[in-house]
């Protein structure tokens, strides 16, 4: 058993719905042996009210949690990736930056939930769906371990 942390950064296009999930239930399921970021490559400056919303109604801290360009890990100062994950087909099929160490990739879509139209008990139920896609699949690689996230 290695102390190893792993490192994943999220990735999606406005870093305010799917990759701020991600990010939050990676850290939290985690149990400290994952450490997640989450970035975009056009970020929208803030995370979606509705993000945070489903987060907290689900017991975890939104405290600290902002939209952020994905240049922010792309310099030699940042933390030195294990895996990054595109959780949005936009961002996975655009040219990312070098990352330092070489990180794996992987991608793992999801629906939009800042896409959905209607009242906003329909949108949050739009994104409490996502929410329980997200994390089926970060208990998945958590269980697989980052050597085989590519069989998720």
């Amino acid at each position: 058993m290695t102390d190893k942390i792993t490192n994943v950064l999220v990735l999606c296009t406005g870093n305010s719905a799917r990759s701020v999930l991600a990010e939050v239930l990676i850290n939290a399921l985690g149990e400290g042996k994952w450490r997640a970021f989450s970035a975009g490559s056009h970020p929208a400056g803030a995370v979606n009210p509705l993000t945070l919303a489903v987060l907290a109604e689900q017991g975890h801290s939104v405290e600290g949690l902002r939209s952020k360009s994905w240049d922010e890990f792309a310099k030699p100062d940042a933390p030195v990736m294990d895996l990054v994950v595109t959780v949005c087909d936009n961002a996975a099929g655009e040219v990312c930056p070098i990352w330092p160490g070489h990180p794996s990739k992987i991608h793992l879509g999801f629906p939009d939930p800042a896409a959905a139209i209607g009242s906003e008990p329909e949108r949050l139920a739009m994104f409490r769906a996502v929410y329980r896609q997200i994390e089926a699949k970060v208990r998945r690689l958590i269980a697989l371990g980052p050597e085989r996230a590519a069989e998720i």
